[in-house]
């Protein structure tokens, strides 16, 4: 397999699905989402919120959330995409139809107190909703990126780090699909706060976003090899940073920071507190009362021939990418961004992952895919520990 076109293809389908993205069906998992004692809304107004999208990963964890809270939520879609958590949710919800692309006919001539833009995929899109809506709702938050601040080649990203509005010329091919997504989201904030205004306008940047709900596929490595008890490889040295969040606490972050009429940029980061990849896979392995081994494999270039090029929340510290999980997350912290414990976030995964709303096709189909780095894991480590004993 050609490893551009491999890792191409892995990029524009993590961009695709909400790169920045449940709980029905098992004991473990009511159709509720509940963060520490936090069950009535502070905020003493009960909110119509308008979702443009909401049917995907973020949407679901956003809608349980507001409804537990007591807020009403419209969603506008394309009706084509069934939720993948939460299906039950849906019937308290009212349902728009219409296309971002050339029909917003059913926005019209209604009132919402809030926006919330999670389907922002074109910067016409965040243009036309926010001129449409500008009248009609009071704030608008525009789910946005930690890639607006691609390339990586800096420390510390805060919120007012400069951003990239447009691809530099002598962009790699590799690199253009990321300049485009980055450039893509940073535009449309700006286009949001065109019609909005900076004091209504909010922007929340999640980074990766791990948990239920997620069909990208991206982090379920963690969860089916450690619960397996099978020997896992630990990508990078152990001082590379990782950074993650769990959609749960990104969805309950913003619909509290729209109770609380809060305005301006947040970077949706987490772990708490700085992390590396060692922290986390030791942190990781005391999930599950199963023996695991962990394989550590240091060498980059490795790693890139046998097309390991992410296993989230670890991105090769190298290039471009040498920042990526470099964000400062102190005013979202500031201002009320809590944080799942790394256990709590595998295992609702794994439950998921098994539950109905994943279904066993889909779970075949995956586990039948030899190019997973899953499914590649032993031959993997079998040449490493080859290389190393030459």
């Amino acid at each position: 397999m050609n490893q551009k076109k491999s890792r191409r293809t892995f990029i524009e389908f993590g961009l695709k699905s909400g790169l920045a993205l449940p709980f029905l069906a098992t004991g473990l998992m009511g159709c509720e989402s509940e963060t520490k004692g936090d069950k009535e809304t502070t905020s003493t107004q009960k909110l119509k919120i308008l979702i443009l999208g909401g049917t995907s990963f973020l949407g679901p964890h956003q809608i349980a959330y507001a409804l537990q809270r007591g807020h009403t939520v419209t969603t506008f879609t394309r009706g084509k995409t069934k939720p993948s958590i939460y299906p039950d949710l849906f019937e308290k919800v009212e349902q728009l139809i219409g296309d971002r692309q050339d029909n917003l006919t059913a926005l019209e001539n209604r009132k919402w107190d809030v926006v919330i833009d999670n389907s922002g995929h074109k910067v016409e899109w965040a243009e036309k909703s926010a001129k449409l809506l500008k009248d009609q709702c009071e704030l608008y938050l525009y789910t946005s990126s930690t890639g607006v601040y691609y390339p990586y080649t800096g420390e510390d990203y805060k919120e007012d780090a400069k951003v990239l509005l447009e691809r530099p010329a002598d962009a790699k091919e590799i690199e253009k699909m990321e300049y485009d997504y980055g450039v893509m989201k940073a535009n449309s904030e700006l286009a949001v706060q065109k019609y909005f205004g900076e004091d209504r306008t909010l922007v929340v940047r999640p980074t990766y976003m791990i948990g239920p709900a997620d069909k990208t596929n991206r982090f379920i490595y963690w969860p089916l090899s450690l619960s397996q008890g099978k020997e896992t490889i630990v990508p990078g040295k152990d001082t590379d940073p990782v950074q993650y969040l769990d959609v749960r606490d990104a969805a309950e972050f913003m619909i509290r920071l729209l109770e609380d009429k809060k305005t301006g940029t947040y970077n949706a980061v987490g772990p708490e507190s700085a992390q590396d990849i060692k922290g986390f896979t030791e942190l990781a392995q005391k999930t599950f009362d199963v023996e695991n081994t962990f394989v550590r494999i240091d060498d980059y270039d490795f790693l890139e021939a046998q097309e390991v090029y992410y296993i989230v929340p670890w991105i090769p510290p190298t290039g471009n990418n040498a920042g990526s999980s470099k964000a400062n997350n102190q005013k979202a912290r500031n201002n009320g961004l809590t944080f799942r414990s790394l256990t709590d976030s595998i295992i609702d995964t794994l439950d998921w992952w098994n539950s109905d709303l994943v279904g066993q096709k889909a779970r075949d189909e995956y586990l039948a895919d030899k190019t997973t780095v899953l499914a590649r894991t032993p031959e993997i480590i079998k040449e490493w520990k080859s290389r190393k004993k030459g």
